[in-house]
């Protein structure tokens, strides 16, 4: 028999099954009375996934065209090397102009050591005014970290991004967390005399929501830190998705329009609400996905009432709105 659970008082969350409850948030407002917030977010990781010349000893198995269940050990993998390139010669680009091209802001999770190996990226972001949140410094598993290993890779994510656009992150998106990640995250930043607006690792919600942070159960002061959730559905990850993602773009286009019109309707009816589209550059960067993708782009653009914004804007409306109160459940 596994040992029971004893959770750390530093480190341990209390579950919320309720949330807003039956009535949902009042009195929330996005701005110009926008009836939806669409949050669209590009993955960029091409470059830091595992690899054997970053000292991995393996290659990457995660989100690639070609399915393995096995890694090749002490191997470069050629083929699965140049659909990472591909995202970032071809895929980011394509995505970057399409957004610029119809006005619409997105937000960035940038791997840092992947940005650093390109680091136009992060330039050309800041320069169309997107937004540059962090994936964390490697795109890897965090949970078998140790506490001190991963308060240090926090330290090198933001410093990296700060470096290279000129502003410490504002966000943060680790994907594959550790039972630590949602303490260390905003600790590090105090640490750091940095701002943590918003985090994403969660998928409880269609708006923002507050949590507290045990670390600051003595604090007269705390701040506490807003989950900002991010979309497992509504992405193009499930492409590769055996057997339960999406088949062909024309489902990823009926998906995404679906959601949309449930939460514009929500919208319609006095309940904003948040649709957040997760894009991989390798992934919807390819031309046959890719159209669906800009497909919805253009149906969401005929709608009225629709507030495309980076994620921390979305946050920052919502803080306004709802500042932190200590002991709340949402």
């Amino acid at each position: 028999m596994p040992e029971s659970y004893h959770p750390h008082p530093d480190y341990g969350f209390a579950r919320d099954f309720k949330g807003y409850g039956e009535k949902g948030l009042q009195g929330l407002k996005w701005p110009n009375n926008a009836k939806i917030a669409v949050s669209f977010v590009i993955n960029y990781e091409e470059g830091g996934e595992r690899s054997v010349l970053e000292g991995d000893g393996v290659d990457e198995l995660v989100l690639r065209e070609s399915p393995s269940s096995q890694h090749r050990v002490n191997e470069r993998n050629y083929n699965v090397e140049s659909e990472f390139e591909y995202g970032s010669r071809v895929g980011f680009w394509r995505l970057f102009k399409m957004f610029n091209d119809h006005k619409m802001k997105f937000t960035l999770y940038g791997v840092a050591s992947a940005v650093e190996k390109q680091p136009e990226v992060a330039t050309r972001c800041v320069d169309e005014g997107h937004d540059v949140a962090s994936h964390a410094y490697r795109w890897l598993d965090h949970h078998d970290w140790s506490v001190d290993k991963e308060k240090e890779y926090i330290r090198k994510g933001i410093t990296s991004l700060k470096n290279l656009t000129g502003y410490a992150p504002k966000g943060w998106y680790y994907g594959r967390p550790s039972p630590h990640s949602r303490t260390l995250i905003p600790q590090v930043y105090e640490e750091m005399g940095e701002e943590l607006i918003w985090a994403s690792d969660t998928y409880a919600d269609e708006i923002p929501y507050w949590t507290d942070l045990p670390l600051e159960r003595e604090k007269k002061d705390p701040k506490g830190c807003l989950m900002l959730p991010y979309s497992y559905d509504c992405n193009d990850f499930k492409f590769h998705c055996q057997g339960t993602g999406f088949r062909d773009p024309q489902g990823f286009f009926t998906h995404l329009k679906n959601a949309f019109d449930v939460l514009y309707e929500d919208g319609e009816n006095g309940q904003p609400k948040t649709m957040t589209i997760g894009l991989h550059c390798r992934i919807v960067g390819r031309p046959g996905r890719f159209k669906a993708l800009r497909d919805f782009v253009e149906y969401i653009e005929k709608k009225e009432g629709v507030w495309v914004a980076t994620r921390t804007e979305i946050a920052l409306a919502f803080r306004e709105q709802f500042p932190y109160k200590k002991g709340q459940l949402a």
